[in-house]
């Protein structure tokens, strides 16, 4: 799979992430909603009915939500296209296949990432191999998917990841802030190029004007970061998820394989 088929379709798709996931009240969502329930704006014909005004409704995690893909390949493939509407004895298995899938795609999204890194092209074979691997389970029964070890086949992709990451900072060489609690910070114009931001903080972060280049932000919190001007063209292991839950203008640079948030001032 290349990005192409890492991005959802949700014309493709049962609203499964409408259904399956379950979230509670709170300022991502208006209200709570258990897994397996239908969202009450979902349509017969599985679309959403508040799709172009999710934010302004109070469904901002609806809005900035990204399966990687998932939803079709569990739609479409898994389950062969017939919906857990037409198919109600399906409804359970189809629901609970859809965040193994999606964690299987995200991986293949980081893979993907890294196989386009010229820094990282000695790690070639080995990062292909895993690549294949994980594009294998993806095509696997929702049985075999629900006994995989996704812990197990997480910890075979990570280490490689995570050599990706070394190679491609190892120029840029910036400040290691992994897992560091930035909420809020006033990072304004900081040359974060090459940094180890994984899994860091960086909630209501002030980042307008960064440098990003290069940077590892995998895992990464950037809900309401303002990232206005900031320079996030060639970061590494960076999501739509990431980008759309952020606050950014025309200026902003993003990676060509991530859409401009339509929210984005500018």
């Amino acid at each position: 799979m290349d990005r192409l088929d890492l991005v959802a379709d949700c014309s493709s798709c049962f609203g499964l992430c409408c259904v399956a996931l379950a979230f509670e009240r709170s300022a991502d969502f208006p209200v709570d909603k258990s897994a397996g329930d239908p969202c009450v704006n979902l349509q017969d014909d599985f679309a959403c009915s508040i799709h172009a005004r999710l934010r302004e409704e109070g469904f901002r995690g609806s809005a900035v939500y990204d399966c990687f893909g998932a939803g079709q390949q569990v739609a479409q493939v898994t389950f062969g296209g017939t919906s857990w509407r037409a198919d109600p004895a399906s409804a359970t298995a189809m629901f609970a296949t859809l965040p193994i899938m999606q964690q299987l795609h995200e991986m293949l999204w980081y893979l993907a990432d890294a196989l386009q890194r010229p820094a990282a092209a000695g790690l070639r074979p080995e990062l292909e191999a895993a690549r294949a691997e994980t594009e294998a389970l993806t095509r696997t029964t929702a049985a075999a998917l629900a006994a995989l070890d996704l812990t197990a086949h997480r910890a075979k992709v990570a280490p490689l990841l995570q050599r990706t990451s070394e190679a491609v900072r190892s120029a840029h060489r910036g400040p290691d802030r992994r897992g560091a609690d930035l909420a809020g910070a006033v990072l304004v114009g900081s040359d974060l190029r090459g940094a180890d931001l994984r899994g860091a903080l960086l909630i209501a972060a002030d980042l307008r004007g960064a440098d990003l280049r290069e940077a590892d932000l995998i895992g990464a919190d950037l809900r309401d970061a303002d990232v206005s001007g900031a320079d996030l063209t060639n970061s590494l292991f960076l999501t739509q998820m990431q980008v759309s839950s952020a606050k950014g203008d025309a200026h902003t640079r993003i990676p060509v394989a991530l859409v401009r948030p339509g929210h984005w001032a500018g």
